[in-house]
């Protein structure tokens, strides 16, 4: 008989291939490409509902690539907790797999037109999905969410785009007798990517503010969710005289209120507020 932590790790794995083969087909018409493996660490990551520090080492596979008509992004982590948010195999920490995929369409390169005024460079169009599963012991979310919407290139060294998303999110967790499909609801999402200077440092990042998504599955009300997560890196490989832009370290904050939409002053108190510092470091191929 499987185990969960043996469906997990096939899970994740069906993921991962499913993501390098969108990448060799993303890569094999693109104009450009950027594949990164990456590991962060930290010790103050929080779950609503449990008051305590949990300690996490996560795995990350990242690629983001430029197609005739704008790019594509796609990042899958591999999350796993220390025995602060345990596991249903018991005696060890959860692990979770969280998948996201974007692929923004570029309204200049479609229409041959120019759309850059002011601060804008561009406009366009995103959409994609998340998806995740995870075996602790309280929720074991199994989170499918769609999104779609406009999106503001803004004119900075490097990136930022700025979207205004519709979400359409449903979960099924344990307990639950079927799947939960919220109120559908938006969401503000920044990214970026800005050089400083002409330094080797770049700040990276991105944050979201969601809409509340009506009630949960449990009758309960959700609150306005706030997601910062930003890194200064460091080219670390560039420094040492090797290539630019294959070894990078740095330091990443996450600053996370309202997690998952659980209200932090209610029920699922302090658990649902992190403010995480981590250490990050990225290989890119």
């Amino acid at each position: 008989m499987n185990t969960p932590h043996a469906s997990l790790k096939s899970i994740f794995g069906l993921a991962a291939v499913a993501g390098a083969a969108a990448m060799s087909g993303a890569a094999f018409a693109s104009d450009w490409s950027d594949t990164a493996i990456s590991y962060r660490s930290g010790s103050k990551f929080r779950e609503p509902f449990n008051s305590q520090n949990v300690g996490k080492n996560i795995l990350g596979l990242t690629h983001a690539s430029g197609y005739k008509y704008g790019t594509n992004f796609f990042n899958a982590d591999l999350l796993m907790s220390d025995s602060k948010d345990p596991s249903t195999v018991g005696g060890s920490g959860a692990q979770e797999a969280y998948v996201v995929y974007r692929n923004t369409v570029d309204l200049s390169k479609v229409t041959g037109k120019d759309y850059k005024f002011g601060i804008v460079r561009g406009l366009g169009g995103t959409f994609g999905f998340d998806w995740n599963t995870k075996n602790d012991v309280g929720y074991a979310s199994k989170k499918r969410m769609l999104v779609l919407g406009p999106t503001v290139m803004i004119d900075v060294p490097g990136f930022l785009n700025v979207s205004l998303l519709a979400l359409n999110e449903s979960n099924a967790p344990v307990g639950h007798p079927s799947r939960y499909t919220y109120k559908k609801h938006a969401m503000l999402s920044g990214a970026w990517g800005i050089p400083l200077d002409s330094s080797p440092f770049a700040f990276e990042g991105f944050m979201n503010v969601i809409a509340p998504k009506g009630a949960d599955e449990f009758g309960d009300q959700t609150k306005t969710e706030t997601l910062f997560s930003g890194q200064i890196m460091l080219d670390a490989g560039a420094v040492m005289g090797g290539p630019k832009g294959t070894f990078k370290v740095g330091l990443q904050y996450e600053w996370w209120k309202n997690k998952f939409g659980n209200d932090a002053s209610g029920p699922a108190g302090t658990g649902a507020f992190a403010k995480t510092p981590m250490l990050r470091a990225e290989y890119h191929f």
